[in-house]
């Protein structure tokens, strides 16, 4: 099986996200935009666009106001945009070997 280092962007990415989700309310907002930004700028690096604009837009609202509620939904939607990039499943995981066959020894 061939490693693609795009899957291991996409499980960064979610990763962060997730801790951002995860920390709601106990993450200063300059805190935050850093994080933000570093999701924005690796996804942008790896054309992954569909977050990188998400993030940019996330980055934007946090500047404003920094509203909790909004900031869950916008983490919601990069988390959906990177589950939208990942490939199905059986891409990823190696086929199921052929269960092993049990031969009785005789002596």
């Amino acid at each position: 099986m061939r490693h693609d280092p795009k899957l291991a962007i996409l499980a960064d990415l979610l990763r962060r996200v997730d801790g951002l989700a995860a920390q709601r309310g106990h993450v200063s907002v300059p805190r935050l935009h850093d994080e933000v930004d570093q999701i924005r700028h690796i996804a942008r690096a790896f054309r992954v666009d569909s977050v990188g604009d998400l993030a940019a837009t996330l980055q934007s609202v946090l500047s404003l106001d920094g509203l909790d509620s909004v900031v869950l939904s916008y983490l919601d939607r990069m988390r959906d945009a990177i589950a939208d990039e990942l490939p199905p499943l059986d891409n990823i995981l190696p086929s199921a070997a052929a269960p092993a066959t049990v031969h009785r020894l005789h002596a």
